[in-house]
């Protein structure tokens, strides 16, 4: 997954959630603190008033951040940036409302909560930089630097980045296991669909060409079409069995298989099914991944059952299949009467996918294009792929 996916999953949205809930209970506890600490040191206090008032903006603020952080919405990078100034003019305001003798700042450890809301929000890369803000805030304010000093410094420097890589790791392991049991229940859902295929209507379509080869004439025919549908319906449930569960030993695609020369799979289209089919080929092997091969090739049977369908089963078809440069192009000609204008949008409004799933859908997913040249002189398609995905 990418990174910025990763931390706008729903997991991970879910355990910054549970994160953020917690550091809620965590301001309210450091709050109370905070209170007790300044009533105990009250005497301290050269301008008592003031210190009433900025301990009265904590507590403000201190709800305000537990409501506004309870939404995912609602956590903006202004209320971060916010957060960190609140706490960092509280470390301002010490020295003012306490006077040359103050040996502690008036929030004290109540700025752990701006310190790990970045740290969970920005994970370590957030709690690095709140840290480095809060450390010098409280540099600026000391009359010295003494080991008390370098031990809150400390426990800030280590504990932001920390406890940022933990959140952040959690919320990348929850993303991928939460995409990892969606491919396996995808992976199930395929393995089901494939039995359901298989008991059901590769069975019907092995006996409609069975008995069509019995009864001959149409129904000739028509066990013939059944026969090619059956083995591309296989074909797509072994592509299907390919993709497997994430990591298992059957995780490799169709498009880890074999290439395979495409002019020679085109050829075959010619020699097996209506209409009557000319392919021109470059003349040597066109070589492409299973995959990307055999869909132009559905692609290029689509448009063959369109000609049958509405021109005739006698009439003519041509395929041309060039390399240029790093695409491929293939051309699906016929000489019928043309599609009427606006006949391809009303079937597709009445629920016929036909041109724009058989043929424009699978053209898209290989990364191609799809044109159509329609008119009086007949219906043309050009197709163009890349090699590779």
């Amino acid at each position: 997954m990418e990174a910025e996916s990763v931390w706008r999953s729903p997991a991970a949205v879910a355990v910054a959630d549970r994160l953020f809930r917690a550091l809620a209970v965590l301001r309210v506890v450091v709050l109370v603190n905070a209170i007790g600490l300044n009533l105990w040191r009250a005497q301290n206090f050269e301008h008592p008033t003031a210190g009433v008032v900025v301990v009265l903006a904590l507590v403000a603020w201190t709800a305000f951040v537990v409501w506004a952080y309870g939404a995912p919405a609602r956590r903006a990078s202004w209320l971060l940036i916010a957060d960190l100034a609140v706490a960092v003019a509280a470390i301002a305001a010490s020295p003012i409302v306490k006077g040359d003798a103050m040996r502690a700042t008036i929030p004290g450890f109540w700025v752990m909560g701006a310190l790990l809301a970045w740290a969970i929000h920005w994970r370590w890369q957030g709690g690095l930089i709140a840290a480095t803000v809060l450390s010098v805030a409280d540099w600026s304010v000391r009359p010295e630097f003494t080991q008390n000093n370098y031990g809150n410094t400390f426990l800030l420097m280590i504990g932001g980045p920390i406890v940022g890589y933990m959140a952040g790791s959690l919320q990348q392991m929850a993303a991928e296991r939460d995409l990892a049991e969606r491919r396996a229940a995808a992976a199930a859902e395929r393995a089901r669909l494939a039995r359901a295929v298989h008991d059901g209507v590769l069975q019907v379509l092995s006996l409609i060409q069975r008995r069509g080869g019995e009864q001959g004439g149409d129904l000739a025919d028509l066990g013939r079409l059944a026969g090619e549908q059956e083995e591309a319906l296989r074909s797509l449930i072994r592509q299907q069995d390919a993709v497997g569960v994430p990591g298992g030993a059957s995780s490799r695609d169709a498009a880890g298989a074999a290439p395979v020369d495409l002019a020679a799979e085109l050829e075959r289209l010619a020699l097996v099914r209506p209409p009557v089919v000319s392919v021109a080929t470059p003349g040597g092997p066109v070589m492409l991944p299973a995959d990307r091969a055999l869909e132009l090739v559905a692609v290029a049977r689509a448009c063959l059952d369109n000609v049958a369908r509405h021109v005739g089963n006698d009439a003519a078809a041509w395929l041309l299949l060039e390399e240029v440069g790093d695409e491929i192009v293939l051309s699906v000609r016929d000489e019928g009467p043309g599609i009427p204008e606006g006949r391809l949008a009303a079937a597709e409004a009445e629920g016929r996918l036909g041109v724009s799933q058989s043929i424009r859908g699978r053209i898209v997913d290989l990364g191609g294009r799809a044109t159509l040249s329609t008119g009086s002189y007949g219906t043309e398609w050009e197709l163009t792929i890349p090699r590779s995905g």
